[in-house]
């Protein structure tokens, strides 16, 4: 007798062969991904066996993040395919089951996988990609960063360079302006981020005194053994307002609030929190439209036309949205419009396939 918890048997039927073949479709063109790149740079990765090992680990993370969403897509080609092939899907059609109620399945898996890797961009996963150019460039343990400037504030940082291994700033200026005119400047050699702020130690603090007039009059110099300043600033977070846009989402959220009270440009930052957070969402909306599309019998039909037509559609789609992401992040476009406004436009075709598919 089967308990009123236990999912109906066409449900776990329906799961189980997509589970099969997303997780065959996944580790087999991701391992590929990491294989590929492994030989690409394979003369410059010039570290002992267990680094090059590390190195194609971390690469394969990389993928695992980037070649999700298609592998939930062409998993749901090959089972449908596959079931049109074997005539599974006309029987189950005929025992009454609608396409409605037979997509749920693979919603389901779709929506589970699509949430646990979101969940794995909060953490140290998203920078499976930096650790693996560290041993690419011979920095294994260390991402040091040269030559930063941004605005904090009402003041301007510049940093000789960033450790955000260690977190350590070596070489920070500070600078205060006012009307065009450098108020005062703070020095130091170093600086240590204690989890919430960052102490510069042994700072030296130049004030600028002007006359009435405005000009230059004389400075004062004090010394101070501490000094806080950047709060909430995290390294990584530092790091990629001088790289660009590797960051965990966590990161990102606090990188945008942050960036946001400075009233300085954001559009990297969201450009890269949609790319994690809202791009995926388009293997959804694929699952739909094709689940409805593709034929359930296959009198009169071409499965390897269908295949490839399918696969082709769904390459297109991702790279539309790659490119518009990518022009996102150089300033073209705002992601709103590149990002929100292609997946939103997706949501409501699937959601109108979903309703009106069968009638």
């Amino acid at each position: 007798m089967r308990s009123r918890w236990m999912p109906p048997i066409y449900f776990t039927y329906l799961l189980k062969h997509y589970l099969k073949y997303f997780l065959a479709i996944l580790f087999g063109i991701s391992f590929g991904f990491a294989a590929i790149d492994y030989f690409q740079h394979m003369q410059s990765l010039r570290v002992s066996w267990n680094y090059k090992i590390l190195y194609i680990y971390y690469m394969w993370e990389q993928a695992l993040g980037l070649l999700y969403p298609l592998a939930l897509v062409f998993a749901l080609i090959a089972v449908k395919l596959a079931f049109v092939k074997q005539s599974t899907m006309t029987v189950l059609h005929a025992f009454g089951f609608s396409a409605k109620t037979l997509v749920k399945p693979f919603l389901l898996v779709a929506t589970i996988v699509y949430l646990v890797f979101t969940a794995l961009n909060t953490t140290d996963f998203a920078y499976a990609k930096d650790k693996a150019q560290a041993m690419l460039h011979l920095r294994i343990g260390e991402y040091n960063v040269n030559d930063i400037f941004f605005k904090y504030h009402d003041t301007f940082v510049y940093m000789k360079a960033l450790d955000p291994a260690r977190r350590v700033i070596h070489g920070m200026t500070l600078f205060k302006v006012h009307n065009y005119k450098v108020l005062y400047t703070v020095h130091a050699d170093e600086a240590v981020f204690n989890g919430k702020v960052w102490e510069a130690r042994n700072a030296v603090v130049k004030r600028h005194i002007y006359d009435k007039k405005g000009n230059l009059k004389r400075y004062s110099v004090e010394k101070a053994a501490r000094i806080e300043t950047l709060k909430g600033y995290k390294p990584k977070i530092i790091e990629s307002l001088y790289e660009g846009d590797t960051l965990n989402l966590i990161d990102a959220i606090r990188t945008w609030q942050l960036l946001r009270e400075q009233k300085v440009d954001t559009v990297k930052i969201r450009s890269a929190f949609y790319e994690k957070t809202v791009t995926p969402l388009f293997a959804l909306a694929l699952i739909v439209i094709l689940f409805f599309r593709l034929p359930y019998h296959g009198r009169m039909v071409s499965m390897g036309w269908l295949s490839a037509v399918s696969i082709g559609l769904t390459f297109v789609v991702w790279g539309l949205l790659f490119g518009l992401n990518q022009l996102s992040k150089n300033g073209v476009l705002a992601p709103e419009i590149s990002t929100l406004f292609p997946i939103v436009a997706l949501a409501f075709y699937a959601a109108g396939v979903y309703r009106y598919g069968e009638r």
